[in-house]
Order: C-alpha cells, then structure tokens, then sequence
C-alpha cells in the first residue's frame, strides 16, 4: 500500500508541467499560472486561502485585478489598507473580510520591501525547501499549514527547482486525513501533527509528496460517508489494497 501511494505521487511529480487547476475558472487558472508576469498574485491567493472553499479564496487576486483594471505591485499598494477592506466587504471575498483585507495589503507591501516587488524572489535561485517556508511565514497572517502548502504547490505542481524537499510537509486537511486513515496509516482520530509525522515516516526526503494524490482521491472517491464513495473510480481500490476503514 505504502509503496503504491509513493509510486503514483512520485510519478505525478515526473510530469511534465502543465497548467495548476487552481480554480474552476481558465481564465482565472491563467492568471494564477503566470508566475513571470504575475508571481505575487500565487503568492497572495496562496494568503487568502483559509476557512472558505479553496476555489474561492484563490479567485480573489483576479477579482481584485478586473475590479482595478492592473495588477502592478505598486498600485495595489497605492490603494491604500482602508481600500482592500472596502473592497472586500463589498463583494463579500472572503469569510473574514476586515481580516484578510489586511492581510492582503500587508502582503502587497512585504512584498515591495522584501523582494523590491518581485515576488518570484522567495523562489528564485534553487533555494532549500526550509528556506521558502520560512519567506511564506514571514507573511503577516501566514501560518505553517498555508507556508508548506504554498512551498508544496510551487515544487510538485509548478516544478521549481528546490535544493531539497525535506521541509515540505503534508497539509493535514479533512481529505487527506480520511484517506489516510482509511488506508489504514492513522488512527481515526489522529492529530495534525500525527499525520505530518506519518508523512515524514512515509517519504523522509519529500514528506508532501503524497498531498496532491491524497486530497485528490478525498475530494473526488473517498468521501465522508462510506456510501457515497466512489470506489469503483479509486486506483487505490482498483489496485485491491484499501481496507476501506469506515
């Protein structure tokens, strides 16, 4: 089971690069993919994705760029704090929307002072994974989960060259926990923390190797209720080596 779940994640990070489904938008996924043009908009929407739905936490830089006309860095700094939380209420971006407005402004801004304006810098020049974390947590509002998550997506998805892999976790979320558990590496009710480490048991030298494939069987076949899975569709079942844990 083990070595299957490691082979089909280590041959989806073989692949060559194509566009990052970060939305269910093509031109949107267009905009989030132009890291030469637009490398602080993946950086931003990579901030504004927490307690709403992925899809659209990550459609806020865009909408954010069509409501301005641009998506220069000095302008969306120009704009001023007060704007983005207007803005925000407004359209009802985000759950918290006072909150993410400022975070969203202060990363504009970190940007600026940081990188001269230049996001593609956290990443540029083959740094170590550790390093990249640590640019992410230097975010104001930035937490460890969304850092490894943003460092994740840029190495297996956008294959930037990284010296090494070993400080990319895994992003513990509701998926890749139930999957996790019904293959029968974690308890049920096993702690954050327990399913980082199991992945760092699993893969020392790319813990988060096996994000991607385990959120993607979550969110599409291995559903919460045991009923409504699609097991019939799961290479893990085809492959015979789920327990299917309820």
């Amino acid at each position: 089971m083990k070595s299957l779940l490691i082979k089909k994640s280590k041959e989806l990070f073989k692949e060559d690069k194509a566009i990052v489904h970060l939305v269910d938008d093509e031109e949107q996924n267009k905009f989030l993919n132009d890291l030469e043009n637009y490398p602080h908009a993946f950086v931003l929407a990579c901030l504004m994705d927490r307690q709403i739905k992925a899809e659209r936490a990550w459609a806020i830089p865009y909408k954010i760029y069509k409501e301005l006309g641009n998506f220069d860095i000095d302008k969306l700094k120009g704009k001023g704090k007060e704007y983005y939380k207007e803005l925000f209420n407004k359209n009802k971006f985000h759950k918290y929307n006072n909150d993410m407005a400022e975070i969203f402004y202060k990363g504009v801004c970190h940007i600026i002072y940081k990188y001269d304006g230049k996001a593609d810098k956290i990443w540029k020049n083959k740094p170590s994974s550790a390093a990249i974390v640590y640019r992410f947590l230097e975010f104001y509002g930035c937490g460890i989960k969304i850092a490894t998550m943003a460092a994740n997506i840029l190495a297996r998805q956008f294959k930037i060259p990284m010296l090494d892999y070993y400080c990319i976790d895994i992003s513990p979320d509701v998926h890749i926990r139930r999957v996790l558990y019904r293959l029968g590496f974690v308890e049920k009710e096993a702690s954050p923390d327990m399913v980082i480490y199991k992945a760092r048991e699993l893969n020392p030298e790319f813990p988060g190797l096996i994000d991607f494939l385990c959120w993607e069987i979550g969110r599409n076949y291995c559903k919460p209720k045991i009923e409504d899975c699609k097991c019939g569709d799961c290479f893990m079942n085809k492959n015979k080596v789920c327990p299917k844990n309820p």
